[in-house]
C-alpha cells in the first residue's frame, strides 16, 4: 500500500475518533451541566387546583436542588389530554417535564378512542410522588355502616340507588359501575362537572353513595352529614386514619384495590442520568416535613419512587385499569 495512502487513511481515521470524542465529550458535559436553564414543569389541569397547588410547592422545593427556576406552564383541557399531548411531543432534553394523574400517563389511552399520544411510548415515567385513594361515602339515610354491609343493601334494593362521579371514566364511575354489575344492583349512574357538584348532591340525598377525596369529604364526615364506608387503595389515609380500607372489610376485589396517583414524567427518550438526577430532587422534596404533611392533608400517600419502581407499578396497574374500564363500557371520543 502507497506510503501516502496509508497516511491519509491513518489521518482520516484519527480525524473522525476525534470528532467522536469531541460529540461524546460535549454530550457528556451538556448531561453533567444538566441544568443550564429554567425548567417547564407542565400542568394539566387549571390554577388553583390541588395538582396545581402540588406542583407549586415541589417546583419550589426542586428549584433548590436544581440550582434553576421551575416555571409552572397550565395547560389544562381535554381531562389533561391538551398538556399531556404538549410534553409528548416536546424535546426529550429535561427541560420540559409533565406533573400529572394516573389518568394522563396510564387510563386515558382505554378510554379515548382517538388519544394524539401513547402513554406507554410517549411518556417516559420518572417518579410517582402519592397515591390518591378515596372515601367511599353514603348518605345518612343509607342504613349501612360497612362495604360488605353496603353491597347488601344495593343488592336488595336494586335500581332504587344512585351513585355519583365527576367525569365518565373517572375511578368513580369506574369503581361504582363494578359494584353495581357485581351486584346485580342496577345502580343509576349520575356523572357531575366536577367533585364540588356530586358532594353536594350527596349531601342533598339526590344519589346515595359516592367516592370521593378526603379534601371534600372529610369535613362533612366529621360533621356527621356523610358517612364514611371505606377507602379504596391498599392502606388507610393519613387524613382519616379511623376508616378502614374496603380490603380490610373483605372487599378483596381490584377494583377496590386499585387507586389513583400523581406522579412526575417527561417526553420519551429522555437521557437516563437526567431521568434520574430529577427522580432524585423529586424524592428529596417530598421528603421534607412540610411538603409531606401537605400532601397528606390532601388525602394523598405520599411514595418512595425511582423511575424504575414507577414503571413496575403501572405494568402491574395496567391490565387492571383496562379490565375496569372496558367492563364499565365507558368510551370517550
Amino acid at each position: 500500500m502507497p506510503f501516502h495512502a496509508l497516511t491519509r487513511r491513518s489521518w482520516l481515521g484519527a480525524a473522525a475518533l476525534a470528532a467522536a470524542t469531541t460529540c461524546t465529550g460535549t454530550a457528556a458535559w451538556a448531561q453533567a451541566a444538566y441544568p443550564n436553564k429554567p425548567i417547564k414543569v407542565v400542568v394539566p389541569f387549571a390554577p388553583g387546583g390541588a395538582t396545581d397547588v402540588l406542583a407549586r410547592v415541589l417546583a419550589e422545593k426542586m428549584a433548590v436542588g436544581l440550582g434553576q427556576p421551575m416555571v409552572i406552564d397550565n395547560k389544562p383541557g381535554a381531562a389533561g389530554i391538551i398538556g399531556t399531548d404538549a410534553v409528548a411531543k416536546a424535546a426529550p432534553d429535561g427541560y420540559t417535564l409533565l406533573l400529572a394523574l394516573s389518568n394522563s400517563m396510564l387510563t386515558n389511552q382505554f378510554l379515548y378512542t382517538k388519544l394524539p399520544y401513547s402513554p406507554e411510548k410517549d411518556i417516559a415515567p420518572i417518579y410517582q410522588i402519592a397515591i390518591a385513594p378515596l372515601v367511599l361515602v353514603a348518605h345518612p339515610s343509607v342504613p349501612v355502616a360497612t362495604g360488605p354491609e353496603l353491597l347488601k343493601y344495593i343488592a336488595a334494593n336494586k335500581g332504587k340507588v344512585a351513585y355519583g362521579s365527576y367525569g365518565t371514566g373517572a375511578y368513580p364511575h369506574l369503581a361504582g359501575a363494578y359494584m353495581s354489575q357485581s351486584q346485580n344492583a342496577d345502580m343509576s349512574h349520575v356523572a357531575y362537572r366536577g367533585e364540588a357538584p356530586m358532594v353536594q348532591d350527596l349531601l342533598g340525598g339526590q344519589i346515595q353513595i359516592a367516592f370521593a377525596s378526603a379534601l371534600q369529604a372529610k369535613p362533612h364526615i366529621e360533621a356527621g352529614k356523610l358517612k364514611a364506608i371505606g377507602v379504596s387503595g391498599e392502606r388507610r389515609m393519613g387524613t382519616l386514619p379511623n376508616v378502614p380500607t374496603l380490603g380490610e372489610q373483605g372487599l378483596n376485589d381490584e377494583a377496590y384495590r386499585v387507586a389513583g396517583w400523581l406522579a412526575f414524567g417527561a417526553p420519551a427518550g429522555i437521557p437516563p442520568a437526567i431521568l434520574e438526577r430529577v427522580a432524585a430532587e423529586v424524592r428529596k422534596a417530598t421528603e421534607h416535613p412540610d411538603v409531606a404533611q401537605r400532601i397528606t392533608a390532601m388525602g394523598f400517600d405520599v411514595q418512595k419512587s425511582s423511575p424504575a419502581l414507577f414503571t413496575a407499578a403501572m405494568n402491574k396497574e395496567r391490565p387492571v385499569w383496562e379490565r375496569l374500564i372496558k367492563a364499565s363500557g365507558a368510551k370517550l371520543e
